[in-house]
C-alpha cells in the first residue's frame, strides 16, 4: 500500500514539460537577459529533460518577420531588434564614450588578424600603441586577452569578445565587413603599407592630431 504513491509520482517526477511552455521559458529568459543566453545556461534554469536548443529553434521560427529577432550571438542566443527597424532606436541611443582613432584602427586589426600581438598591431599600423589604447578597448569589453604565442618571450594575443559581436549584430568575426566597407564609413584611412615607416622613429599615435587616451601613462 506504501509503494503506490511513490509509483504513481516516479512516472511525471521528471517529465519535461510541453514544447510550447519550453518554448515560452527559453523567450522569458531571453527577453529578460541583457547578455546573450548560451544552451547550456538556458537548459540549466529549465525543468529536467527540456530541450532548449529545440525551444530555441522554434522560437526563432516564431519571431521571423516581427520586429524583433531571435539571433546567434557567438555560442549564445539573445533577442535583438529587427535589422531593419533600427533606425527607430537612434533617438534614444546615447553615445556615451567616442573612440580615438588609434583605438577604432586597434580594433579593426585585433578583428580581422586575431589572434594578434601587440606588435603585431603595431606593425600594421605602423605605429606604436599606446598602453591607454589596449587599455579602453579592455574596459569596454570589445576585446580580451587570448593565449600566449609559443615563442620567445611568449607574448599575449587579443581577440575579440562576444560582446564586441553583439554591439555590431556579428555571428562571429567572419560576418565582418571588407576593408572597402570599413573605409567608405570612415573607420579605417589609407595608410603607408606595413614596414614602410619605422617604428623607432620616434613617431607614436600619441602625437598624432585628434589622438586623446582616455588612459593616460603612469
Amino acid at each position: 500500500m506504501t509503494d503506490a504513491p511513490e509509483d504513481q509520482g516516479s512516472g511525471t517526477l521528471f517529465e519535461a514539460p510541453p514544447m510550447a511552455e519550453q518554448e515560452r521559458m527559453v523567450e522569458a529568459v531571453l527577453f529578460a537577459s541583457a547578455e546573450p543566453v548560451t544552451i547550456a545556461d538556458l537548459e540549466a534554469r529549465m525543468p529536467h529533460g527540456s530541450n532548449a536548443a529545440q525551444a530555441v529553434e522554434m522560437l526563432q521560427k516564431r519571431y521571423e518577420g516581427r520586429g524583433v529577432r531571435v539571433v546567434r550571438v557567438g555560442e549564445a542566443w539573445a533577442i535583438r531588434t529587427a535589422p531593419d527597424l533600427g533606425f527607430l532606436m537612434q533617438k534614444e541611443t546615447v553615445e556615451t564614450r567616442k573612440l580615438s582613432r588609434a583605438a577604432i584602427e586597434t580594433l579593426a586589426i585585433v578583428a580581422y588578424h586575431q589572434p594578434c600581438t601587440r606588435a603585431e598591431i603595431e606593425e600594421i599600423r605602423g605605429v606604436s600603441v599606446s598602453r591607454g589604447t589596449i587599455d579602453q578597448l579592455l574596459e569596454m569589453e570589445w576585446i580580451r586577452l587570448g593565449r600566449r604565442r609559443m615563442t620567445p618571450g611568449r607574448p599575449v594575443t587579443f581577440v575579440v569578445t562576444p560582446e564586441f559581436l553583439d554591439h555590431f549584430g556579428l555571428e562571429n568575426a567572419r560576418d565582418l565587413p571588407g576593408l572597402k566597407e570599413l573605409r567608405a564609413a570612415g573607420l579605417l584611412e589609407n595608410r603607408p603599407p606595413p614596414g614602410t615607416i619605422p617604428l623607432g622613429d620616434g613617431r607614436d599615435e600619441d602625437e598624432e592630431e585628434d589622438q586623446t587616451e582616455l588612459f593616460e601613462e603612469d
